[in-house]
């Protein structure tokens, strides 16, 4: 081992011992690599390719991370870090995760709070999450996160390799993604398990503080049903239900308070074994009244209901399918003028969707995809007129979508 001078000096004039700096250098190093030793590096990259068969690609309304700005054309969306250290079966456990995200997916997981309230959400790099995790020993152990962390609703996830299909659901675009505040979970028992929390803001925004009073909060609730081994065949389905109430925090105040309702959302989804080998079927509903909506800011609205099939036809093959439906108040998706003669009060919209996901190599999720979206209104929203082709009520499109996980 080497030492500095002052070290060596001190050991010959005999005030040291080079045994005791010894033990005094490794000591550090030591409490270092015990602090990192239960701590884990995961992450991913997501790459795809995707095409609008026909010509115009102005719009895909209710697409998300795969619409505008992607068609027709190779994608990187997003590379994703997480470091954690998960909670251990100690009474008084304690952890962390911190995940970051680079790309053009990161875009909206804000990076910084600037002034007037507003969020800089248009960076490549954003912070998804980044809490402590806590264990408290009362009754069964009640878990907490503080920081920001991941919302409680949805079916679907961010992380699309989650997810039974590569484009997001209607659904996903009616739920929060992200908060900051506190978050307490609890097992009642083996079947059922609750959460509860409080944050500054419905909508993602780390440091977001609601414009309307300091003392307004969002809050959530959740509940999760999971099916025990002795329900046989249903053995490992779940369901899930939860709500929040809270304001957005992104929107300076108007003279009419239109922006000043809390936004509500309301959710139930699950998934259920059916018995049969490989095959599964699941469903979500999503409510939202007074979400983001420039066009009826007062009291809109807006549901999405999605059903979902999975099939794992061989140990490499893997078949999904979802059928999607949304409606809301005109502006949710697109704007056709609510009240002009011959144009739709609300916006109503379908979809179906086929996704392939094929196994060739280790540690790397190889999928492809073809999905149908529909205006129900008979609404000419997809595409765009002039050079880029005239507007239609159908869109298709292809899509293939590569993730290597570690």
């Amino acid at each position: 081992m080497e030492y500095n001078k002052w070290t060596t000096a001190l050991a010959t004039a005999g005030v040291i011992s080079l045994a005791s700096a010894a033990q005094a250098e490794e000591a550090p190093m030591s409490q270092v690599l015990t602090a990192v030793s239960t701590t884990t590096l995961s992450g991913y990259v997501d790459a795809s390719a995707i095409w609008k068969i026909g010509t115009g690609n102005a719009a895909l309304p209710g697409r998300a991370f795969d619409g505008v700005g992607k068609l027709d054309g190779f994608n990187l969306n997003v590379a994703s870090l997480t470091l954690e250290k998960p909670l251990s079966e100690e009474q008084w456990a304690a952890g962390y995760n911190v995940q970051l995200l680079f790309g053009p997916d990161a875009v909206g997981y804000n990076v910084a709070v600037a002034n007037n309230n507003a969020a800089n959400n248009n960076s490549d790099f954003g912070i998804k999450q980044a809490y402590v995790a806590l264990r408290v020993p009362a009754g069964n152990g009640v878990d907490f996160k503080i920081g920001t962390f991941n919302t409680i609703l949805g079916y679907e996830s961010f992380e699309s390799y989650l997810n039974p299909n590569y484009s997001r659901s209607f659904g996903w675009q009616l739920e929060p993604t992200q908060h900051t505040g506190l978050l307490a979970s609890y097992q009642l028992t083996d079947v059922v398990s609750v959460a509860a929390g409080i944050a500054n803001t419905h909508m993602a925004g780390i440091n977001l503080r609601s414009p309307r009073a300091e003392s307004h909060k969002t809050y959530m609730a959740s509940i999760t049903v999971t099916a025990p081994d002795s329900w046989g065949f249903m053995a490992g389905s779940s369901w899930f239900a939860g709500f929040m109430d809270g304001f957005a925090g992104n929107a300076t105040p108007t003279a009419t308070g239109a922006t000043q309702k809390d936004t509500v959302n309301v959710y139930t989804g699950g998934s259920i074994s059916t018995g049969l080998e490989g095959l599964s079927v699941g469903g979500a509903f999503d409510y939202r009244f007074n979400g983001a909506n420039a066009v009826t800011p007062g009291s809109n609205w807006a549901y999405a209901i999605a059903g979902y099939v999975s099939f794992q036809a061989t140990e490499k093959i893997k078949l999904n399918g979802r059928l999607d439906y949304t409606a809301g108040s005109d502006g949710t998706w697109y704007s056709v003028g609510s009240g002009t003669p011959g144009a739709s009060d609300q916006n109503s919209m379908g979809a179906v969707t086929f996704t392939a996901d094929y196994s060739l190599w280790a540690n790397v999720i190889t999928r492809a995809e073809v999905r149908w979206d529909h205006n129900l209104d008979g609404d000419k929203i997809y595409g765009g007129g002039g050079t880029s082709g005239d507007p239609d009520a159908d869109a298709v499109t292809v899509a293939a979508n590569v993730i290597y996980k570690f």
